[in-house]
């Protein structure tokens, strides 16, 4: 009975003003007691544990569901959705390269980072993506791996295409089941930050970034001016008309999650909801969204990038426009194959350091300075990778909307 209230105004309050509440929250007892917002990271903990639990199953289903009940006829839109997305990732490599020329950083590199093993180049990367697409369907919803997931989903929904209306009608009604779920998990995202804002702030404070001030600013500056400017012309450009509203909706209904949940694979199920709010074409959302966390990765673009040029910069050697034009070819495609989890830019940024001959020792030790300040750098990355996920996705749907309300 007191928990009635409580309840009321949770379903009358929106879940970016109970984010911010328990932001503000968090902070304050990190501050106030650090010693019992320690004790309270296991919120933080359950609330991603459970959205990467549901995540896979969630986009499986919902594949299936959205393939094997497609009219003939019907277009999913995914082809522009994909263009966005390798417009905008070489585009947030070419600012960072742009960015880190007018304001070079140097890195204070000391003993080699060992214990961590780097790809070997772009074929192994992308030799990776290839078998990560024919891994077993179970190890696949096991690990989370969504290239493998989406690729099982599409052949089993275009199998069901010749199924029963009932087998149809059954996977579409599972789908609508795990939508529920996932509608009460991401009702919990308030209790889940604050529970990981209070632990981050009272385990790391800000004394672990001081040194790294510049760095950092470069990375967040490149990162805002893509989420600000690139991005927000490149959707004008696809709908012609104002982009900020939709712009301002993502970030702050995509952005705020996945910068605390720093998982875009996690935050797959936020921007779910988000695309189902805008009433979105569902064959285009449930396809492009679980594939913009694998492969739409203008944040990470933007890590690479930076981080390899400071190294480059801190052992005096030149970049040439040639160079310069190769790297952001190279982050571009890293970055699609980054993993959707916390840090997984970090580890490819060893390959970009091999364009400048750089030693894979030094190139780790870059990576450890990374990891330094992923307190920041990696919540920024995720929060700016999934919400260009929906962002775009949202744009070719509402464009090819009004392409056909004007036909």
């Amino acid at each position: 009975m007191i928990f009635q209230p409580l309840l009321n105004w949770s379903q009358r309050t929106s879940i970016v003003t109970q984010i911010i509440i328990g932001l503000v929250l968090g902070i304050a007892l990190a501050l106030i007691w650090p010693e019992a917002a320690l004790k309270v990271e296991f919120l933080g903990t359950l609330f991603i544990s459970a959205l990467k639990a549901v995540a896979p199953i969630l986009v499986f289903v919902l594949v299936i569901a959205a393939i094997s009940n497609k009219r003939p006829g019907e277009s999913n839109h995914l082809k522009p959705v994909l263009w966005l997305y390798v417009i905008g990732t070489l585009s947030a490599a070419i600012v960072a390269v742009v960015a880190s020329s007018f304001f070079p950083t140097t890195l204070v590199l000391t003993d080699a980072a060992t214990g961590m093993a780097a790809p070997g180049g772009i074929g192994e990367v992308l030799m990776q993506l290839l078998k990560n697409a024919v891994a077993n369907p179970i190890d696949a919803l096991l690990h989370a791996n969504y290239i493998g997931i989406l690729v099982w989903a599409v052949a089993i929904g275009i199998a069901l295409r010749r199924g029963a209306e009932t087998t149809r009608q059954a996977v579409a009604d599972l789908s609508n089941g795990i939508t529920l779920i996932i509608q009460a998990v991401i009702r919990l995202a308030p209790v889940g930050i604050f529970g990981l804002v209070a632990a981050t702030v009272a385990t790391t404070g800000t004394e672990a970034l001081a040194g790294y001030v510049q760095l950092l600013a470069v990375l967040l500056g490149a990162m805002l001016f893509v989420a600000l400017v690139v991005n927000p012309f490149i959707v004008w450009y696809k709908i012609r008309r104002n982009p900020y509203p939709l712009v301002w909706l993502c970030l702050r209904e995509s952005g705020v999650t996945a910068f605390f949940t720093r998982s875009s694979a996690a935050n797959i199920p936020v921007n779910m909801g988000i695309a189902k709010r805008l009433n979105l074409d569902e064959n285009t959302y449930s396809v492009a969204i679980p594939l913009g966390a694998t492969i739409n990765m203008a944040g990470a673009a933007i890590t690479i990038s930076v981080l390899t040029l400071a190294a480059a910069h801190t052992l005096g050697i030149v970049v040439d426009t040639p160079t310069a034009i190769l790297l952001c070819v190279v982050s571009a495609v890293c970055a699609c194959g980054a993993s959707g989890v916390a840090g997984g830019s970090l580890l490819l940024i060893p390959l970009a350091c091999s364009l400048f001959g750089i030693s894979n020792d030094v190139a780790m030790q870059v990576v450890a300075i990374g990891f330094i300040i992923g307190v920041l750098q990696d919540s920024a990355e995720t929060a700016l990778n999934s919400s260009t996920d929906v962002l775009f996705t949202a744009a070719v749907c509402i464009a090819e909307a009004e392409r056909n309300s004007t036909t």
